[in-house]
């Protein structure tokens, strides 16, 4: 088993998947169709080594009907392992937000876009620097992230919103 990586390396990992929530459902009001929980599977890929599956849990909660959410996010693989939590607003189609993950004690902001039912967005924190794309479809939610130039090179996730 790998040793635990550095809190400057494992920001990338954290951030890129602080927005896995923020993609609203097409038919229903910005946020709204995300309350409950959410399980998937994927892989990381770092710069310098082989892609690693991960599979993650997400417990999303409206806090502002349709404009305001926060998340509490689990990951873990073999060598990883994350706890995040965030807080994201949308305003027309913008949106806004802080992170934390508290494993690696990283945390930043949140700053992109919400048209149509398709985020662009990017994550910035003092190690971090990424473009996320994610798109929602009733009951599923593709995450792909990209940072070229990092230790983390790109993280790509599909999750399912569990049955009540």
């Amino acid at each position: 088993m790998r040793l635990k990586i550095s809190a400057a390396r494992m920001g990338i990992g954290a951030a890129c998947l602080v927005l896995v929530g923020t993609s609203p459902s097409c038919a229903e009001p910005v946020f709204d169709g995300l309350a409950g929980a959410w399980s998937g599977i994927g892989t990381m890929k770092p710069s310098d080594g082989p892609r690693e599956k991960v599979r993650c849990k997400v417990a999303y909660n409206v806090t502002r009907p349709g404009r305001s959410l926060t998340l509490d996010l689990r990951c873990a693989s073999d060598a990883y392992k994350m706890v995040l939590s965030a807080n994201i607003e949308q305003s027309g189609t913008e949106l806004s937000g802080n992170w934390f993950e508290s494993e690696y004690r990283q945390g930043g902001k949140v700053y992109g876009t919400n048209k149509d039912g398709l985020i662009e967005a990017r994550i910035e924190g003092n190690t971090v620097a990424a473009l996320v794309t994610i798109q929602t479809r009733s009951n599923r939610q593709s995450f792909l992230m990209e940072a070229p130039g990092s230790w983390m090179a790109e993280v790509a996730i599909e999750l399912n919103k569990d049955a009540k």
